[in-house]
């Protein structure tokens, strides 16, 4: 673990993975929630957490790099679950990369238990980690253009899901009608980190 202020009041935490990532967010907002951590914002990315707004960074920055994170805890809230219709444009490109049909590469992906490891590109986009490596997929070496709302793709280790529609690289294999960001909603985004997510096939699709 590694630690680099960001002006007067803030740490970057540098750490070796992702899942190091989601476990030192986990327990930074678990001392936040008892009083312990005085912060204005956590902000996990792919291997980094940003503390803005802290209370003395550089005690924090000296205990954090010699403090033992503990594994993320199992969550007893339900995973949500959205909705796709396998229909993208990639799914028989990606189903050849894997070795498997078009078929199986649906099954595989609807199997697989997702978590949000952060947000960010666009309101409402979680990039989700959960696919095993075998299955992890390069984006495209030229991006569309424009790709539609509710495009489920993948790129690297991960799984996410266009909020609006937007230029992108990443492979398209199915498209769900889940509002992924609302501004009349509360909260907005209906992912955030840490959230466990099911994609649920459409009956027929």
């Amino acid at each position: 673990m590694r630690t680099l202020p960001v002006g007067d009041d803030a740490l970057l935490v540098e750490v070796s993975s992702g899942e190091e990532a989601q476990a030192l967010h986990a327990e930074l907002l678990r001392r936040r929630a008892e009083g312990t951590l005085r912060v204005r914002e956590i902000v996990p990315a792919a291997r980094t957490v940003l503390l803005d707004g802290l209370a003395e960074p550089a005690r924090w920055a000296a205990e954090l790099t010699t403090a033992r994170i503990p594994a993320v805890a199992a969550h007893a809230r339900e995973p949500i679950a959205l909705p796709v219709r396998y229909d993208g444009p990639d799914l028989a490109a990606v189903a050849e990369r894997w070795g498997v049909s078009a078929r199986e590469a649906a099954r595989v992906h609807a199997g697989t238990e997702f978590t949000v490891a952060f947000c960010g590109f666009a309101p409402g986009f979680g990039y989700l980690t959960g696919l095993p490596d075998r299955y992890h997929v390069p984006r495209h070496a030229t991006p569309r253009t424009s790709v539609p709302a509710g495009a489920v793709a993948l790129a690297g280790p991960y799984t996410g899901v266009y909020p609006r529609s937007s230029p992108g690289g990443w492979q398209l294999i199915g498209t769900t009608d889940a509002v992924l960001w609302d501004h009349t909603r509360v909260p907005a985004a209906l992912l955030a980190p840490g959230t466990r997510v099911r994609f649920v096939p459409v009956e027929g699709a």
